[in-house]
């Protein structure tokens, strides 16, 4: 839906997240959005209001021991509702948007069986799209080439590699970015394999079928205000212990060159613990990387204008939303 003179008006794509799928009693809530903007106390006060469940679409929230750095709910929020796809997996373990969706698939299966409503929340863009309509099945694996990729990545480094993936597939390139090591290897190798960049299977793919029908509400506001909110929320991270968390991880063996372990956030403070940066330096490119990824998420949710957009506290307009879809499957 978009809004018309003051009221909702229904508003279709067929190929966004939100796409309207026939079966009525497959209806999921998805609230996405920038890091930082608030989503998970909006989704818990609507959750609340109507017995629902939060099924996370965070694509960091899903690994154990990492907490700070993540942002994840609260134990006070877990108890206020029933939280799902956070801390499942280990930071040295293998995931990706289409195990999210696989995984998140089956909850909102159970969820759905016994008439609980499904709250999709996060800011991972390709893990909700995945949620709705899986991914294209891909066999293009080759441990030679990966093993040779890998090792151009030790000797060149990961920007050397993006710049590389940016001449042969500028539309992944544009997605990835230039320090996600296992994802510019993992779009080279396609290219290698195939002779065609990955975003190209993905097209031929469509994610034309939707699985559930959604109604989705994007949360926003102006960005000096959401930049301003994002560097305090940094400033919280360092203050509840971030860079003692990412000691930590260390010391528990996990490798520094780890996916998770070169998310947003954890390669910062990995960069000042091996004095590749003062301490001044890393909080000031924290804060503009985390300006940044909300800005790239932005670009991402604003393809889909199925998307219904509020401020963090029209809760009130949130629920009389939520009420009208759900009636209107009665």
């Amino acid at each position: 839906m978009r809004s018309v003179g003051g009221r909702l008006a229904p508003r279709r794509d067929p190929t966004g997240p939100c796409a309207v799928h026939p079966d009525v009693r497959s209806q999921i809530i998805i609230i996405c959005g920038p890091t930082g903007v608030g989503k998970t106390s909006f989704a818990i006060r609507l959750a609340q209001e109507f017995g629902g469940h939060i099924v996370g679409a965070d694509s960091m929230q899903i690994y154990r021991h990492m907490d700070i750095g993540t942002a994840k709910p609260t134990a006070e929020e877990k108890s206020a509702v029933p939280h799902h796809m956070v801390d499942i997996v280990d930071p040295d373990q293998s995931f990706d948007a289409a195990v999210y969706g696989e995984r998140a698939g089956l909850i909102i299966q159970t969820l759905l069986a016994n008439k609980i409503v499904p709250f999709v929340v996060g800011g991972t863009g390709l893990y909700i799209k995945a949620l709705q309509y899986g991914l294209f099945e891909s066999r293009t694996s080759d441990m030679k080439v990966r093993t040779l990729l890998k090792a151009q990545l030790a000797e060149q480094g990961a920007a050397a590699m993006h710049a590389r993936l940016t001449v042969q597939d500028p539309q992944s390139a544009a997605r990835i970015h230039v320090n996600d090591a296992y994802r510019i290897v993992r779009a080279l190798e396609v290219i290698a394999l195939t002779g065609q960049p990955i975003s190209a299977h993905q097209q031929a793919h469509g994610f034309r079928q939707a699985r559930y029908r959604a109604l989705c509400i994007g949360l926003d506001m102006p960005r000096p205000q959401l930049y301003a909110r994002i560097d305090l929320r940094v400033n919280a991270m360092i203050a509840e212990g971030l860079l003692e968390e990412v000691r930590g991880l260390l010391a528990r063996g996990y490798d520094p060159g780890l996916k998770s372990m070169q998310s947003l956030g954890y390669r910062h403070m990995i960069d000042f613990i091996q004095g590749r940066a003062d301490w001044e330096q890393t909080i000031a490119t924290l804060k503009r990387d985390h300006r940044r990824y909300a800005k790239r998420q932005l670009t991402w949710f604003r393809v889909d204008p199925a998307i219904q957009w509020l401020a963090p506290d029209q809760t009130a307009d949130a629920t009389d939303m939520v009420k009208a879809f759900t009636l209107s499957s009665d």
